[in-house]
């Protein structure tokens, strides 16, 4: 059996192409998405990431404001200017860059952002709508996955799915996007015991673990669909995933790479959740 490749890539570029063709449409009607990021630091994965954010923006069409912050910018100053984009009509999606320097709060910075512009949907008021399955903005990494998966036609409804992590980010709404979708879903995580014996009941599994390869095909359910999240180095400095590509690509049924699979996706679903909020702000949508 070879594996399907799951293109994130590929897909990631037609749904920016059905975005641009969106907000092509929404600019006739005077309606033009705007999306500002903070970034403070000079973090240089950080800054690579505002630059991807900021290149897709303006390739879909929208306007793209980057405020940059010297590390040593206070929590009150770095408040103040999420508080000044809440009432910025321009601005219909914030998102502040994380990792912060460690003496800044995360969990104030966030909750300070309006959820009405919280495209990252990390506001505890967007979880919460998320989980009991209310209309939101989905956290786009666990948002591209679902897309990716409906894109590929696979079958999620009836399947056992393992989420492998349990981070606000990608572990727990995965889990919980997935059950929306009829899915049976097992969390598993750093204390779970017997891991393999969970993760190869797993028709779909996904890996976010944060370890080089760690996942091999001892893991692995003949058949399985694998959606690999991690994003390291490996002995050799080459960018990889927590799931050992090479082995478990002759188990299982189809599988995302690193790079080119997760990764575009996460970019796409933050525009796609921008244009959501811009045709609310200009009553287009609900």
């Amino acid at each position: 059996m070879v594996a399907q490749l799951i293109d994130g890539k590929g897909i990631g570029q037609t749904i920016k192409a059905e975005i641009a063709e969106e907000v092509k449409e929404l600019v006739k009607q005077g309606c033009k998405p705007g999306l500002a990021v903070i970034l403070v630091g000079d973090d240089p994965a950080s800054a690579t990431y505002v630059k991807n954010k900021e290149k897709a923006t303006l390739a879909a069409g929208m306007t793209s404001r980057l405020i940059r912050l010297s590390a040593e910018t206070t929590q009150e100053e770095l408040l103040s200017h999420v508080r000044q984009l809440n009432e910025d009509n321009d601005i219909h999606g914030i998102l502040v860059q994380l990792p912060l320097p460690k003496h800044l709060d995360e969990d104030e910075v966030i909750r300070t952002i309006t959820p009405d512009k919280d495209v990252d949907g990390f506001h505890p008021i967007n979880v919460g709508k998320m989980v009991i399955g209310q209309p939101t903005y989905l956290s786009c990494t666990p948002y591209g996955i679902i897309e990716l998966l409906e894109r590929t036609n696979v079958e999620i409804a009836g399947r056992h799915a393992v989420v492998i992590g349990r981070s606000n980010i990608v572990g727990k709404p995965m889990g919980q996007l997935l059950l929306q979708r009829d899915a049976t879903v097992t969390y598993c995580h750093s204390r779970t015991p017997n891991l393999a014996e969970m993760t190869k009941q797993a028709d779909i599994l996904v890996v976010a673990v944060g370890r080089a390869k760690m996942i091999d095909a001892s893991y692995v359910k003949e058949g399985a669909v694998v959606i690999d999240v991690g994003m390291n180095r490996d002995e050799q400095g080459k960018l990889c995933g927590d799931v050992d590509f090479d082995s478990v690509k002759e188990v299982s049924s189809a599988i995302t790479p690193v790079p080119g699979g997760v990764g575009p996706m996460t970019i796409t679903m933050l525009l796609k959740n921008t244009v959501h909020s811009a045709k609310r702000a200009c009553g287009i949508e609900q």
